[in-house]
This record gives C-alpha cells, sequence and structure tokens, in this order.
C-alpha cells in the first residue's frame, strides 16, 4: 500500500504544479472559463485521488475548494484577487498535506482547519455575476447542453491490493451528472474458486453531464492502468430526462454485455427521433466511431533516483570501453580495433541517449517565478509583467534544481533594485507605467544561457566605482574597464544599496550566486545601460556527469581541459614561450597570453624542446594554456574530488584513464580568474 501511496505523491505533485500554473494563467484573464474548467478538473482529481489513498486533510480541504470554482462555474462568484490568493496559498498548503502522515497529522489538521474558515468565507459572499456571460441555464440549455454517455468499467482481478475501492469511483460518477449503474456478474466463479481478495464485478453506466469526456476520465486518472475502461457519447441530449427513457437504457443496460453497444446506439437512435419531433435544436451526432481513450502507452514514470543509477552504469561503460581501447592499441589487435571502435560508437550514442532523458524543460521552474513576481510586486507597490521565451529549452535535471535559487536571487533583485519605485518616475522616462522582466532561456554550442532582463533603472558604474574605492577594494588611480566594475558586483559583501530591505542591500547574494553558477561549471556576467535597465546572461554545460575533453600531459601527469573551452592547438620551441615578453605570445597574428600550467603547478623536471599552447576564448578574449604534450580526445567520466583538492577551485573532478590512473579536469575559467588577478591583466 505504501508504494501506491507514494505513487499518488508523485502524480498528486504533478497537479499541484499544474493547479499552480492554471491559477497564474487566470489571473491574466479572469473571465477565462476554460481555465475555470481546468482548476476545476484538476481539484476533482486531486480529492478523488486522496481520498482513496487516505489523505483525509486533502480529501476536506479540496472538497471545499473546489465549491469556489464551481460557483464561479455557475456565475454566482467573480474570480477575485482574494480568490486567486486563496487558490495560491492553497496550492502552498497542499504541498504540506501530501506529506501528512501520523506523527504530523494534528498539527496538518489545525492549519487545514483555519485554512477551511477561509474558504467558507469566501463560499458565503455574495459576490456579483459575472456580466456579459450567461452562465444561469433555463430548461432549454440544460437540454442542449447536457450529453449522454455510456461507460463500461472493468477493474482486474487485483483491484483491491492498493485499498482501492470501486464504489468510490462510481459515485464519482455520480457526481457529475445523473447515472444509471448496471452491475455486470458474468465474471463472478463459482462459489468455491472465489477469492475474496479480488475483484470480478464490473459496471455499465449511463451518465448525462454537462462534463467532457476527459472530466469523466479523470474520475479514473489514478486506476486506469488497473481497469478497463471504454466511454464513448450515446447522444447530444439528456436521455435520462424521460422517466420511460431511463427505464429502457436501464433494461438495456441488463442484457448480455457481448450486445450492450450494438443494442445502445440503435435504441439511442429510436430515442432521439421521438425526441427531434419537439426539439428542433438538437442536431444528432454519429458516435459509432467511440471516443476512448487510446491504451497505447506513450510514456512512462521512472523515479529520479533509477535515472541517476542509470547515469552512473553509462559513466562505468564509457570508462570501461576507454580502457579496451588503450588495450587494443597497446596491442595492436587488427581484430579488436574495429570492435573497439564500434563500441565506442554505440557508447557516444547510449551517453547521448540517456543524457536526454534526464533533460527537462526550463518550463518547469518558470511557475516559481512567477509566483515570486507576484508576490514581490504587491509587497513592493510595482506593477510588473513577467514574459518568457524559450522555455522548451531543456536542462539536466540536476542543473536546474541548483539553478532556481540564483535566478530567484537575480529576480529579487531586479524587483528591489532594477524596476523604478515609482509610475511617475517610469513615466518620466518615456517608459509605459507596467515594468518588465524577461526570462529567456536558448541554446549555443554546447552550452545553455538563461537571461534575466528588466527595463528598469540600470545600474551606474560610477556609483560602484565610489563603493568600492569607499570600502578600500581598489584605490582611487586604478582604471577599471566596463567589465571589470560590473564584476566588482560580485564580489562578498559589496552592494550599492542605500538601505536595507527585506529583500536585498546587505552585501550577501551576488557572490553566492557566482558561485553556484561555478559550482555548475558555468559563468555569470552583468550588462547594464543607465536608465534603461540591465541583463544578467548565466551560460551553464548541458549536463554535469560526462564531458567530451581534450586529454593532455604535462610531464608524466595527465589532465583534461573541456572540449567545448578548447579554440585551437599550437606548437612553440620552448624557448619562444620562455622569453615571451609579459606572457604574450602570437598567434594567427594576435597577441595573446598565455600561462604556463608547467611553471603554475610548480613541476621541476625540464620541459620538452616543443610546447603545446591550447588556446581558448575568455571574456572575448583569446587565452592559452601551456602543456607538454595533446594525447586526444578523451570521454571525461567526471569524479568528485576528495579532500586533498578541496581548496583548489581551478579543478571541477577527476576522471579515471583506460589504464586505471585518475586524471584532473581542469576548469579554465577559474583557472584564468584566478592566474589574471595574480599576474596578468585581461581586458583592460
Amino acid at each position: 500500500m505504501e508504494a501506491f501511496r507514494e505513487k499518488f505523491k508523485e502524480e498528486a505533485n504533478e497537479l499541484i504544479s499544474d493547479l499552480e500554473q492554471l491559477v497564474l494563467q487566470l489571473e491574466g484573464n479572469k473571465t477565462d472559463q476554460s481555465i475555470v474548467e481546468q482548476v476545476f478538473r484538476v481539484m476533482h482529481s486531486l480529492k478523488g485521488g486522496s481520498a482513496m489513498f487516505g489523505f483525509t486533510l486533502i480529501d476536506q480541504f479540496t472538497h471545499l475548494l473546489e465549491n469556489i470554482y464551481d460557483k464561479i462555474r455557475a456565475g454566482e462568484l467573480q474570480v477575485t484577487e482574494d480568490i486567486l490568493d486563496i487558490t495560491l496559498n492553497a496550492v502552498d498548503h497542499l504541498r504540506r498535506l501530501i506529506e501528512e502522515t501520523d506523527a504530523n497529522f494534528a498539527e496538518l489538521a489545525a492549519a487545514n482547519k483555519k485554512f477551511i474558515v477561509r474558504i467558507e468565507q469566501v463560499l458565503n459572499q455574495n459576490s456579483p455575476k459575472i456580466e456579459n456571460v450567461r452562465l444561469i441555464l433555463d430548461d432549454e440549455d440544460v437540454i442542449r447542453k447536457t450529453k449522454t454517455y455510456f461507460i463500461s468499467f472493468d477493474p482486474s482481478p487485483d483491484f483491491f491490493q492498493d485499498g482501492s475501492n470501486p464504489l468510490f469511483l462510481l459515485d464519482d460518477l455520480c457526481q457529475l451528472g445523473e447515472a444509471v449503474v448496471v452491475p455486470k456478474y458474468s465474471r463472478i466463479p463459482k462459489l468455491n474458486d472465489i477469492d475474496p481478495t479480488e475483484c470480478y464485478m464490473g459496471w455499465n453506466v449511463i451518465l448525462t453531464t454537462a462534463e467532457g469526456i476527459n472530466a469523466i476520465m479523470d474520475v479514473f486518472i489514478f486506476t486506469n492502468n488497473r481497469s478497463k475502461i471504454e466511454v464513448q457519447k450515446l447522444s447530444d441530449i439528456n436521455l435520462l430526462a424521460d422517466k420511460s427513457y431511463r427505464k429502457i437504457l436501464a433494461e438495456t443496460l441488463a442484457n448480455k454485455e457481448s450486445i450492450v453497444i450494438e443494442a445502445l446506439h440503435s435504441l439511442t437512435q429510436d430515442l432521439e427521433k421521438i425526441h427531434s419531433e419537439n426539439e428542433t435544436l438538437i442536431q444528432r451526432k454519429s458516435s459509432a466511431s467511440g471516443h476512448g481513450r487510446d491504451q497505447t502507452i506513450s510514456s512512462i514514470r521512472v523515479s529520479s533516483e533509477k535515472l541517476d543509477d542509470l547515469i552512473n552504469w553509462v559513466s562505468e561503460l564509457v570508462t570501461i570501453q576507454a580502457q579496451l581501447s588503450l588495450f587494443a592499441q597497446q596491442n595492436h589487435d587488427a581484430e579488436l580495433t574495429p570492435i573497439s571502435e564500434e563500441i565506442e560508437k554505440i557508447t557516444r550514442r547510449l551517453r547521448d541517449d540517456v543524457f536526454s532523458i534526464r533533460l527537462i524543460p526550463a518550463a518547469n521552474m518558470v511557475t516559481r517565478f512567477q509566483r515570486l513576481i507576484r508576490e514581490l510586486s504587491q509587497n513592493l507597490g510595482k506593477d510588473v509583467l513577467f514574459e518568457t521565451k524559450g522555455t522548451e529549452t531543456e536542462l539536466d535535471k540536476n542543473i536546474i534544481e541548483m539553478l532556481v535559487d540564483p535566478v530567484m536571487h537575480i529576480i529579487r533583485n531586479s524587483m528591489d533594485h532594477g524596476i523604478e519605485d515609482t509610475i511617475d518616475e517610469r513615466v518620466a522616462n518615456g517608459k509605459p507605467a507596467t515594468g518588465k522582466i524577461l526570462f529567456n532561456a536558448y541554446y549555443s554550442g554546447t552550452n545553455v544561457y538563461i537571461q534575466i532582463t528588466d527595463d528598469g533603472k540600470g545600474i551606474d558604474l560610477a556609483k560602484i566605482r565610489r563603493k568600492a574605492i569607499e570600502k578600500g577594494i581598489i584605490s582611487p588611480e586604478v582604471e577599471l574597464s566596463r567589465k571589470e566594475t560590473l564584476d566588482l558586483l560580485f564580489l562578498p559583501g559589496f552592494t550599492t544599496a542605500q538601505s536595507i530591505t527585506n529583500l536585498s542591500g546587505r552585501g550577501v547574494g551576488m557572490d553566492v550566486v557566482k558561485r553556484k553558477i561555478s559550482d555548475l561549471r558555468g559563468q555569470v556576467e552583468i550588462e547594464t545601460e543607465l536608465g534603461k535597465g540591465s541583463t544578467v546572461t548565466i551560460k551553464l554545460p548541458l549536463t554535469l556527469s560526462i564531458i567530451d575533453g581534450l586529454l593532455v600531459r604535462i610531464d608524466d601527469t595527465h589532465m583534461v581541459i573541456p572540449l567545448n573551452s578548447v579554440y585551437k592547438v599550437y606548437e612553440y620551441q620552448h624557448e619562444k614561450l620562455e622569453h615571451a615578453i609579459n606572457n604574450l605570445i602570437l598567434a594567427d597574428d594576435e597577441r595573446v597570453p598565455a600561462i604556463n600550467l608547467r611553471k603554475h603547478f610548480n613541476f621541476e623536471t625540464p620541459p620538452p624542446a616543443i610546447e603545446r599552447v591550447v588556446t581558448m576564448e575568455y571574456n572575448d578574449h583569446y587565452i592559452g594554456l601551456t602543456i607538454d604534450e595533446i594525447v586526444g580526445e578523451y570521454q571525461a567520466v567526471l569524479k568528485p574530488l576528495g579532500t586533498m583538492f578541496k581548496g583548489q577551485d581551478f579543478f571541477s573532478g577527476a576522471t579515471i584513464l583506460g589504464d586505471g590512473s585518475v586524471a584532473l579536469v581542469l576548469d579554465p575559467n577559474k583557472l584564468v580568474e584566478q592566474f589574471a588577478k595574480n599576474e596578468i591583466k585581461i581586458g583592460g
């Protein structure tokens, strides 16, 4: 039973997230009845599943919450800011209720009781009806909008195993409208063969409802994998409105099951002909093809733990494949080499496919940002529109989980410091009264870029410089480039805020943002124009587990440079590198600063006569890394470093080579940043 409860919790969390997103959509169009219907349907699904799996608090809570939107559907209530606030708070409350246990039941029950009081207050309000929307139906409308459906419900024999009760589902069907329910007995075995733990019953149902087929199927949302469900529309009118019709339909359902459908369709045609003599508004539609749900399974639910295990096994396979390639190369085995190469191709394809499974769209985190901007707009008294682009862009699920907090902080800064405090200030600067924050995600090469742009005041570079001088970070005579000035914002404790608020101004934040992005092997940059706004750009790798790298050697030590950082590789005589002025070398007629890794890591052995320089792009400039030899491309399975390398930021991990030795994986960006501070000036 516990396994089924956990599965319900997963599905319920998805429904709660859908509910949150729908409510935010409804805020932009409060009269959109299609969104109201979807909200109602999600709540109904939550209520049905929670009752089935013993989440009594959710069952009670969603029942009352559902009543609010039932009144909205009926035109008895309008969608107001208060209702939206209550519903969004209810979303947070439902996330707590989903963790209901015996230990926290009393605490959650008390919170539930307080929340229910608020909902009942809303239900008791005499809100004005929605104008220009005709929702109070007369008898003619009821006849025209209420349709008649046939439902065949056959639970599997093991239906009771998780505590499910089919009678609850039948009751939910009856709540959708008017129903005739007839049991099916054909599967019941002889008395001596009956197993009390198995389900032998089935039911045929005639249902008249204003809901659609989707609402009917939602009743079975948590059980349709263990049931055979068939839903067909019989008529566009209410065939149960006439008592004589009800009797005829019930008798037809009681006949042999094999002829029920044919008999019902034939009977429906006769009843519609009789009805059409007095009802000219109804147009009969053929339903012979049926509208049953496709039984083909197009997707399956897999736990994230299983995906993590799969990634780990693929990582091990990559390591073993490297050993096989090395063995074939060392032994010059003509038969083994092509096999090794083919396995390498398959391994790469398998790696890419497994990674693609772990990719989820950026849209999964956007709802939280919408909630944040909505709440901050109310708290700060600022009218701000949140727009999104490229939310279909996919990232590794682990990256998305670690990215949420940094982006939340950037948005808080945009709301607090970026967007102007008053509408008058914006209008005076020729801007619309409503501020705008744009979330944009897109691919570029092997990286993903996330941009958060606001159309606010922008950042005053002169003010940053003054603050830096006041704090003793720089001396007055130091000249900084535009980028170097903006990079001061990422220093610990640095802030330009005049006062401290509950959102920002304490100098704690942007340095944490940069550190968290760096932990993801990413980069963060700020662009701004005074009076126009600012853009924070985050550059991220597609995945964190396995990278394509360039395997290099210094003395007898192997290192891996991420291939997406590599621009070109050059060869130089050692004397030219040794006597280079200010560490500048000539590469393609351009002077490029070079970092000698042999010196940087204190190798004492003599260098080779010919050395290689691997160039990479850094902040619109090219930087070189001097090494002894290029070994070749290599799929690096990243492993975490031990405590001995805890303080070495310029290594992002380690990987195991084919011969069993360990190679450190360089983080070129951090290496260049550190070297630039100590020895050279880049981009000045």
